[in-house]
């Protein structure tokens, strides 16, 4: 019986954000919770930002899940394990309190 053997190749478009903080950027979490799902739900909660922020909504949950994964760190230390992958564009990092202040103006509804 010869070898059968067949060459599939699989293509599939990717729909990516833009910005600073692409999905990827904020490492594995952006892989499970696609940011589609992310602004679908901002959107149903309507606690899309209204302007544009140096923290949008959409890092907000992102931050506030990476609370949950890390309940022992401090906001600043959960802030830096989600942005690991940007430390190459050497950003500034956010105070805690406008971590607090983000996390307060999404609320609970997301």
């Amino acid at each position: 019986m010869p070898n059968q053997c067949a060459t599939t190749t699989l293509t599939r478009t990717i729909t990516v954000a833009s910005g600073v903080f692409a999905p990827g950027h904020l490492g594995e979490l952006t892989q499970q919770v696609p940011f589609e799902l992310v602004d679908a739900v901002l959107d149903d909660t309507l606690t899309t930002q209204q302007r544009l922020r140096h923290l949008p909504s959409r890092v907000g949950v992102y931050f506030i899940l990476a609370l949950a994964l890390f309940p022992t760190l401090g906001y600043a230390r959960v802030w830096d394990k989600l942005t690991a992958g940007l430390h190459q564009l050497a950003l500034h990092r956010p105070s805690e309190k406008a971590l607090r202040d983000l996390r307060r103006r999404l609320g609970p509804a997301p």
